[in-house]
């Protein structure tokens, strides 16, 4: 199958889990993982509708994104970084990027406020929440999420638009919802504490309509668009 045929299912798949939640299709955004995949996998599904993608790796989000400029300057793709984010390479990504989804910390929001460039709007942020628990997962503990989000409304170019997760792996659907559950209820704790926000980006190709079910704003799907990728190369 093309990678526009993949896209068709994928979007019937949304709305479908949207509806059966008694929400709109169009309240979920697809967010379309093109990391490992090259620049005409990205002009491919540009071409059958799609407008945002997402990268996890630096150099190979820039790289990208240059390279589909300068072959279809025609294009109004949003790009989202989604992976870990070191401090070194945080002007690299303010500079390109229209969203970050993985700050867990003030240092790498700060170095991002201060390195967006004043001629672009400010960059839409969310906080990755470690939801499960995991030692080795990237993410701030959600005790300590109400602080960060306080303290990174306090900078200019930044614009905070809500939280994101990547539960640990799970194959059972009623299990799939609890860490979803979960980000919902944080959301609605920072709401009630005056920050309020309209993103939950959670859900996957595996898990995207536990995701949903729980309020999931962005699913970002790669492997059921792309195919199965290939780290080798």
């Amino acid at each position: 199958m093309t990678i526009s045929a993949h896209l068709a299912q994928v979007r019937e798949g949304i709305a479908l889990a949207a509806r059966a939640a008694g929400r709109e299709p169009d309240s979920v955004c697809l967010l379309a993982v093109s990391k490992t995949f090259g620049p005409e996998a990205v002009i491919e599904a540009a071409d059958a509708g799609q407008r945002d993608f997402g990268e996890n790796y630096v150099q190979e989000a820039l790289d990208k994104i240059a390279a589909v400029k300068a072959r279809r300057a025609d294009l109004d793709l949003i790009w989202h970084f989604i992976g870990p984010l070191q401090s070194n390479k945080t002007r690299l990504v303010a500079e390109q990027v229209d969203w970050v989804h993985s700050v867990d910390r003030i240092k790498i929001a700060q170095r991002l406020s201060d390195q967006r460039p004043t001629n672009l709007p400010p960059l839409n942020i969310c906080l990755q929440v470690n939801v499960s628990g995991e030692a080795s997962k990237s993410g701030v503990a959600p005790g300590e999420l109400q602080t960060l989000a306080a303290a990174l409304l306090s900078l200019p170019r930044l614009r905070l638009r809500g939280l994101m997760a990547i539960p640990e792996p799970e194959a059972d659907p009623v299990l799939q919802r609890r860490p979803f559950a979960l980000l919902r209820d944080l959301q609605r704790q920072l709401s009630a504490a005056g920050i309020l926000t309209d993103t939950l980006s959670m859900g996957m190709s595996s898990d995207m309509a536990a995701a949903i079910a729980e309020g999931a704003t962005i699913v970002r799907i790669g492997t059921a668009i792309f195919g199965q990728r290939d780290y080798e190369k």
